[in-house]
């Protein structure tokens, strides 16, 4: 609801949009249908933006989703674009989240899909937190998006007709702040912490999938569970060569609190990696009587991920 509000807290530097795309597509790869084709069109020296790299892959992730499930288990194809525009007062106009932006160029992050589109009824209420068109579902993926681009001062232009697809862009203005994003030989997108195995705990589909790319690309193998009660289960037959869980913190049935204690029963030393929507200060108030490894903060990306892994790895334990 922060996030849908514009008031979540942001870390914001200069950012390339073609950049923040091509790190995240062996992550998006693995989160649509194998029925659907991902291409990308990028934008080679794309000016940078203001923006928080974290609320990027996000809207990101989010739009890439929709798009996948607008296909309806049919084939079809999405389309990731980035590039720069140069937009008038009238063109803002016409996009949500127009609040005097001015005139200028902006970056633009572009998702087509070739699915069911959406009516006019539809396309008017996408933003509203807790519409759904899906039988089971939370609703707030695109009020989340839509709450992140009122916090960078961006716009958000939606075409779509019934049958024949649907088209997000995402404004950003440009600005002329130096990039910071580089990726060297020793960065974590190219470094492995080792082997072994790591337990994903998430009652979401989407956050399994996306956790368990990130890990075998560190070079662990991953076992999953879509809550806590399952989550006991395979620990129970795995405690010996499982050297971390990732725990989610609100699961039905079990949540992260009582499963961390059934955990601890089975093996006392396992290292307990949290991660929870909430900030650490907030989720931490859950487990005053247990001892976390370390926290990560969702929605997080490679690198926020890796450096938790590695310092939940590092860390001695009492």
């Amino acid at each position: 609801m922060l996030a849908y509000s514009g008031k979540g807290r942001f870390v914001i530097q200069p950012l390339n949009l073609s950049e923040v795309v091509k790190e995240a597509l062996p992550l998006l790869e693995i989160s649509i249908s194998k029925k659907v084709t991902l291409n990308h069109n990028l934008a080679p020296n794309l000016p940078n933006c203001e923006a928080d790299r974290t609320q990027l892959d996000q809207v990101l992730m989010n739009l890439v989703i929709n798009a996948s499930e607008a296909m309806e288990k049919q084939s079809g194809v999405i389309q990731i674009s980035t590039g720069m525009i140069y937009c008038t007062q009238e063109y803002l106009k016409e996009a949500y989240l127009d609040e005097s932006l001015p005139a200028g160029n902006y970056v633009y992050l572009e998702v087509m899909d070739t699915g069911s589109g959406m009516s006019e009824a539809t396309r008017v209420k996408i933003f509203d937190p807790f519409f759904t068109t899906k039988f089971t579902g939370r609703g707030l993926g695109l009020a989340a998006v839509l709450g992140i681009v009122r916090g960078h001062r961006g716009a958000i232009k939606v075409i779509s007709e019934l049958g024949k697809g649907t088209t997000f862009r995402v404004l950003f203005p440009v600005t002329n702040k130096g990039i910071s994003y580089e990726a060297g030989v020793n960065s974590p997108s190219q470094s492995k912490i080792g082997s072994g195995t790591v337990l994903v705990v998430d009652d979401e589909e989407v956050v399994r999938n996306l956790a368990t790319g990130m890990l075998q690309k560190m070079g662990f193998h991953v076992v999953t569970a879509k809550d806590g009660a399952e989550a006991i289960e395979v620990f129970r037959h795995n405690a010996d060569r499982i050297r971390l869980v990732l725990l989610d913190l609100l699961m039905p049935n079990l949540d992260g609190a009582e499963t961390l204690k059934e955990l601890r029963l089975i093996r006392p030393e396992i290292r307990i990696l949290l991660s929870s929507g909430y900030n650490e200060e907030l989720a931490k108030q859950e487990f005053t009587t247990s001892r976390l490894t370390g926290f990560v903060q969702k929605p997080y990306n490679y690198e926020q991920l890796f450096n938790a892994i590695k310092q939940a790895l590092d860390k001695q334990l009492n």
